[in-house]
């Protein structure tokens, strides 16, 4: 098994723009030879043995991503959106260390390098879904408005699901969560991130 992910919107690379992204599998061989089949001259691949912390990466993204569309629909600045990104990036390295995966894949293309491009993009769908409702959609208006799936609003779920497994806390997506399922309004949500206890910055990896 391998998996194909990192910072991309399809658009472009169908369009022939640059972009650079990871092959990852438990098996080298495999990740070598799909690098080599699919490198196209402006589609560079990187190969990585951490098919966990990719995937985990590609996926909790757009959780990320609908955040800061709530921020900025809330007019919050880029200094909010830049501490969303980088809680959120330290959010997604939690559980993927719980699961497996390892600390640098997060600090690559399948990690930061997605993440930053999904946050901020224009053409990110989590991004414009976080927007909507923090403009006063609902979420039901916000994805019947497009007929393209903003991932994050289903992988909230799944990611708190593991979260409470391995006991890893992941604040972020909890108020994500409660503004798409609970109601829960918008400043409300981030003013609940701003309230938490104050912790140092090198926390534990796992339980923080």
């Amino acid at each position: 098994m391998a998996a194909l992910s990192g910072p991309s919107f399809a658009r472009e690379v169908a369009g022939g723009k640059p972009a650079a992204l990871v092959v990852a599998s438990p098996d080298p061989a495999v990740a070598r030879q799909l690098q080599e089949r699919l490198t196209a001259p402006a589609f560079r691949l990187y190969t990585n043995r951490d098919l966990v912390g990719v995937e985990i990466g590609g996926a909790l993204k757009n959780v990320m991503a609908i955040a800061t569309g709530l921020s900025d629909g809330l007019g919050l600045g880029e200094n909010a959106r830049a501490a969303l990104v980088t809680r959120g990036l330290a959010e997604i390295g939690r559980l993927a260390l719980a699961s497996g995966g390892q600390a640098a894949t997060l600090a690559g293309l399948a990690g930061l390098g997605d993440l930053v491009l999904t946050c901020t993009g224009a053409e990110s769908r989590n991004h414009r879904l976080g927007l909507a409702v923090a403009n006063g959609r609902t979420l039901a208006e916000a994805e019947g408005a497009t007929r393209m799936v903003a991932e994050g609003v289903r992988t909230v779920s799944s990611a708190r699901i593991l979260a409470r497994r391995a006991e890893v806390s992941m604040p972020i997506c909890d108020e994500v969560s409660a503004v798409l399922f609970e109601g829960k309004p918008v400043r409300e949500a981030l003013a609940s991130l701003l309230a938490r206890e104050p912790r140092p910055e090198e926390e534990q990896a796992v339980r923080a």
